[in-house]
């Protein structure tokens, strides 16, 4: 492991080998009722739930028959992969009954909780009606999950299409836009993560999750495009990008390349408003405004991607892009809607509806009873407990803790993030900002051990990503923040 100072420790340790995908350090585990050179280790808050007794076949079978019959693109966190049988609300048990704190949600995907009793409910009472029909005949659950969702939305967003997943929802948004506006250029961000199906790899610009198959991709500095791909702007990142806070500068970007790399008019403008897979990067403040302006006046259409940012977890606003004061013309979402239900949607405005007439488009899973049944118990769930609320004030809690973290140790360069949708980035200089990777992993591996799963990211590898169900309480981000802590002390 690299050296790296705090301002409570120096000190070296061996090196550790690193891999961008999943961690390669094993660590035994520890309990958490010793005490480590009289340093307390932090203790899980307390739970009324115990899981039943596991029966199942142990982490070692799984992982064998895993490795033998599953793709061998699938990776896994930890160098002793985490066999999790088990969950309830914000926390997650392995096969042996331990309790683990989630800190990552699924991928920000669990939002209401694990098992919620209300999403439980209106699943098995779904599914012992009718799991699956089609939409060609009626039913009511994929309209009243339609009305309810459409009523969250701003503006005229008032036409729901229904998908299995983020991917195929941005997908479909960008083929909306195509459409509709009769060109094929799409801009996206550089660092942005959309998906990877071909349009949406296409999108995404992380070297990392693409794969060497025709995107029809363009890049920003590329002047010779053919208007038939999607060009990558600047991003607007206030801790790397080349004009800090400036939003407004960096959207100067957009508005040359639709000036020299295009016909001078596009199909759209596809933005997250926080990049999760991009390692948790809110944009720039002003950014939205100013790029959505040249977008309208080049003729294309602007899409938020929520499908992490949406449903209430950022805290300040239901939806990501309402914090940047914009209204879209296309949004996009999963992850949360469903909370673990392979679920996701596009919302637009009735005349961009129209275009998907001119052909017969059709999802065979898309809006089928039992996810559209389980859609709407989150989003009642969400209102009815104030998640939106909750995610605001534990979120701001957490915020103000781990931003306590970087005062006292050097190698955190950058707090950041709105809500329950947190990043912390690992450097080993701050001046450089170089990325702390090995560092990273040793931390996520201690902190198993202590019992608080993180996520991470961002092109480096080297940011956490910290985005757990939104049910978290201040009781649970401390503990988290306390082993982030006990972790670093040692190191």
């Amino acid at each position: 492991m690299q050296r790296f100072i705090t301002k409570r420790v120096l000190s070296s340790t061996n090196s550790l080998r690193s891999h961008r995908c999943f961690s390669q350090l094993a660590q035994k585990q520890t309990s958490f009722s010793v005490h480590d050179n009289d340093i307390p280790i932090p203790k899980l808050p307390p739970f009324d739930y115990s899981p039943p007794p596991y029966t199942g076949p142990s982490a070692d079978q799984i992982l064998a028959k895993r490795k033998q019959y599953l793709s061998p693109s699938l990776f896994h966190f930890f160098s002793k992969p985490l066999n999790v049988v088990d969950g309830k609300m914000q926390y997650l048990f392995d096969e042996n009954g331990r309790r683990y704190l989630d800190g990552f949600g699924g991928i920000a995907t669990v939002c209401c909780g694990h098992c919620h009793p209300d999403v439980v409910d209106a699943i098995v009472k779904q599914v012992n009606r009718i799991q699956h029909s089609t939409v060609l005949y009626l039913n009511h659950a994929i309209a009243d999950f339609a009305e309810a969702l459409a009523s969250k939305m701003p503006g005229n967003l008032k036409v729901v299409f229904f998908t299995n997943s983020g991917t195929e929802a941005n997908e479909l948004a960008l083929m909306i836009a195509r459409l509709y506006t009769g060109c094929q250029d799409i801009i996206s961000l550089r660092n942005a993560y959309h998906g990877n199906a071909a349009g949406t790899m296409g999108a995404t610009a992380q070297s990392l999750w693409k794969f060497n198959v025709i995107q029809f991709v363009v890049s920003g500095k590329n002047l010779t495009s053919n208007n038939s791909g999607v060009h990558h702007a600047l991003n607007p990142d206030p801790y790397r990008g080349v004009f800090g806070s400036d939003g407004e500068m960096y959207a100067k970007d957009v508005q040359d390349i639709i000036d020299f790399g295009t016909s001078g008019h596009v199909a759209g403008f596809i933005s997250e408003a926080i990049q999760g897979v991009g390692g948790i990067i809110e944009l720039a403040p002003d950014y939205l405004p100013a790029a959505y302006k040249s977008i309208k006046k080049a003729g294309g259409l602007c899409i938020a991607d929520e499908v992490q940012a949406g449903f209430g977890r950022t805290g300040s606003h239901f939806w990501g892009f309402e914090s940047q004061g914009v209204v879209p013309d296309i949004v996009t979402m999963a992850k949360g809607i469903g909370n673990g239900i392979p679920l996701g949607a596009v919302v637009t405005t009735p005349e961009i509806a129209e275009v998907l007439t001119r052909r017969c488009y059709f999802n065979t899973f898309g809006g089928n009873p039992l996810c559209t049944a389980a859609g709407l118990a989150v989003l009642r769930v969400i209102e009815k407990e104030n998640l939106q609320e909750n995610a605001l004030v534990v979120g701001s809690h957490l915020k103000k803790r781990l931003a306590e973290l970087k005062d006292k140790y050097e190698i955190i360069g950058d707090v950041r993030g709105k809500g329950l949708m947190l990043g912390v980035e690992l450097v080993t200089d701050r001046q450089q900002k170089t990325p702390a990777k090995a560092e990273t992993l040793h931390v996520m591996e201690q902190m198993k051990e202590l019992g608080v799963l993180i996520g991470k990211g961002g092109f480096y590898g080297n940011v956490f990503r910290i985005t757990p169900p939104l049910c978290f309480t201040k009781e649970d981000a401390d503990f988290l923040v306390d082993a982030m802590d006990h972790t670093m002390s040692k190191m």
